[in-house]
């Protein structure tokens, strides 16, 4: 049985994959295409030695730190997008561009030589070849209580793979759609999945080569933007190589999946029309790679390529990174990611939030018994497992904090409240972790002798308030995604979107409730008993 299947290689799902290997956890990872990479694909020219990148292309150093450090650990080459020269802008079909210059568009991004792909290719390549499996359909969960089924299509067949963790490392509507969860995730679980928009799914990219960079030499970036109806070409971008000496344009479909799809035999004819249009007769014929992302079932779904798109958001909705059926299966894709959401660097971010959770949890597993013969603990031993024990509880209080928040939030709603519906659920959330702490200290054994007391305070004290800290601000940033995600909070603008002035309210109630509690929980450890013996319980923490 495998101790963790992972779902789709995508570079969510290699860097995940990475990370166990590195820990020598037990892995393997499932792909259903043919190659790896997901929505990364670099396509090289029959013409010119180039690649061309028909998913994401750049990435952003100064706002996106996971992918930036990725690349250089992989010492992979990368420069910056070419934007130097004039923009130009098509606003009507009938008449010459217009020419703006100092112009950038791209604001500092950078791309890898060779093209997106070599990012794939360097995680591959730190893992071992068996544990990656190509061409493996998953059609169905199955929780076995201790274990999860999964049902795979392989070519004509259905193949059984058993494993303790299942991480699905893919576009939530897609699983929503594709997968068959036995029993059923429930109506809130799939609702989510539902309304989150795969980023870029129902997009089409086109790259055109050329001998040389016209563009660049008449003084234009590459640069250019089509707003006019019958653009076919939206967006338009300079595609060459490091050097700037293997020329490409690209750019992205203006045109809907339909419409693609009825203009289909036509459309390398329309799209090198355009850039004559744009950019002068020299660019009047290129050779043409092409990749419509709405006719790739395993990107796309159904309400991708249906419904109209929604403004896009850095962040998912925080229900996504909740871990399903006991904690045997996380949902690790790019749009679960709490920063860079359908983006690479979204990608790493839910890899790595999924890699901290399961090696937490196989680092518990592991833990060996208190040494045999050891029938009682000394005070320091007794206070650290204590401790542990206090700090394991605290661990759990993340998403009970946020459950609580959503709940409260729900019955303001349900009351008609029209003011503070959110400060007031926060805080009582808040209160609620708060008391429920205290319960779990007062239970816990300590004894207090020889603990240093100083001006009043224990010294345990920071040990028991070192995990809210994560605690409450996770709670924060949970609140702010979920309220901006939340179709229910639209018709509260003041609650969908949180000012800094009301933020700046709430964190006056969480110090007040923060100053409450650990009063109270100083008091209860300064009341527990002195020089006390302990029986060890014969199992570790």
């Amino acid at each position: 049985m495998l101790e963790t299947a992972i779902i789709g290689g995508g570079v969510s799902g290699l860097s995940l994959a990475k990370a166990l290997h590195e820990q020598g956890q037990d892995f393997s990872l499932f792909e259903a295409r043919e190659r790896l990479g997901g929505r990364v694909l670099s396509v090289p020219f029959a013409q010119i030695e180039l690649q061309a990148d028909l998913g994401p292309t750049w990435f952003w150093p100064d706002s996106q730190p996971l992918v930036t450090q990725l690349v250089e650990e992989l010492g992979l080459e990368h420069f910056p997008q070419h934007d130097e020269g004039a923009l130009l802008h098509l606003r009507d079909a009938d008449q010459r561009p217009e020419r703006l210059d100092d112009k950038s568009v791209h604001l500092g991004a950078r791309r890898l030589a060779g093209g997106m792909a070599r990012l794939v290719e360097a995680l591959a390549a730190r893992l071992p070849k068996d544990k990656l499996r190509l061409q493996h359909v998953l059609l169905e969960l199955r929780d076995g209580d201790d274990f999860i089924t999964l049902v795979f299509r392989i070519a004509d067949q259905l193949v059984e793979v058993e494993a303790k963790r299942v991480v699905l490392a893919l576009p939530p509507r897609l699983m929503e759609e594709k997968i068959r969860f036995t029993p059923d995730l429930g109506a809130e679980s799939k609702a989510v999945m539902r309304t989150t928009e795969t980023w870029m799914a129902s997009q089409a990219k086109a790259v055109l080569a050329y001998d040389k960079p016209h563009w660049r030499e008449e003084g234009y970036s590459g640069n250019a933007y089509a707003t006019h109806e019958q653009a076919v070409l939206g967006e338009i971008f300079d595609a060459c190589d490091v050097t700037g000496t293997k020329a490409a344009l690209g750019g992205f479909l203006a045109l809907s999946p339909e419409l693609r799809e009825s203009f289909s035999v036509g459309l390398p004819m329309l799209l090198s029309s355009q850039m004559s249009q744009i950019f002068g007769p020299a660019l009047g014929q290129g050779e043409i790679v092409f990749q419509d992302w709405a006719t790739e079932i395993f990107t796309c779904s159904t309400l991708d390529r249906t419904s109209p798109a929604a403004t896009h958001t850095d962040f998912a909705n925080p229900l996504l990174r909740r871990p399903l059926w006991a904690g045997k299966v996380y949902l690790g894709g790019s749009e679960t990611a709490a920063h860079g959401s359908g983006y690479l660097e979204g990608a790493i971010e839910a890899a790595r939030r999924v890699a901290r959770a399961l090696l937490q949890e196989l680092a518990l597993a592991s833990q060996g018994d208190i040494p045999a013969g050891q029938d009682t603990l000394d005070a320091p031993s007794l206070n650290a497992a204590s401790l542990a024990r206090f700090r394991e509880w605290a661990a759990s209080q993340m998403d009970a904090a946020f459950d609580s928040y959503r709940h409260r939030l729900n019955r303001g709603l349900a009351a008609q409240q029209k003011e503070q519906l959110t400060q007031r659920a926060v805080l009582g959330a808040i209160e609620e972790v708060y008391s429920n702490a205290l319960g779990v200290l007062d239970e816990l054994p300590f004894d207090m002798l020889n603990v240093q007391v100083e001006r009043g305070r224990s010294a345990l004290m920071s040990d028991v308030q070192s995990p809210f800290r994560d605690i409450m601000q996770g709670l924060i940033d949970n609140v702010t995604e979920f309220n901006a995600t939340s179709c229910a909070l639209s018709n509260f603008p003041d609650e969908h979107r949180l000012s800094k002035e009301y933020m700046q309210t709430i964190y006056k109630d969480i110090a007040a409730a923060w100053q409450e509690f650990s009063l109270a929980a100083n008091a209860l450890l300064l009341s527990k008993p002195k020089n006390v013996s302990y029986p060890s319980t014969g199992q570790g923490n």
